[in-house]
């Protein structure tokens, strides 16, 4: 993991197309504003979990019925 410094208004820079930058640091909150391409999703790590879980959810689904003997 790379662990980098930066004050308020500072960016970092990835793949020359998304840049994240500090808006505010207010106690133990940073808020973050993301400039990135409409195609590339963000998420916060819980939503991408919950989304990951849904999906794995619906592919096991999917599995069993196919798999499942016709009554």
């Amino acid at each position: 993991m790379l662990v980098l410094s930066r004050k308020r208004s500072e960016s970092i820079v990835i793949n020359e197309d998304i840049v994240i930058t500090v808006v505010e640091v207010r106690g133990d909150k940073v808020r973050l504003g993301i400039e990135a391409p409409r195609e590339v999703p963000i998420h916060r790590s819980e939503v991408h979990d919950a989304i990951r879980t849904e999906q794995t959810a619906g592919e096991e689904s999917d599995a069993a019925a196919v798999t499942t003997p016709e009554g």
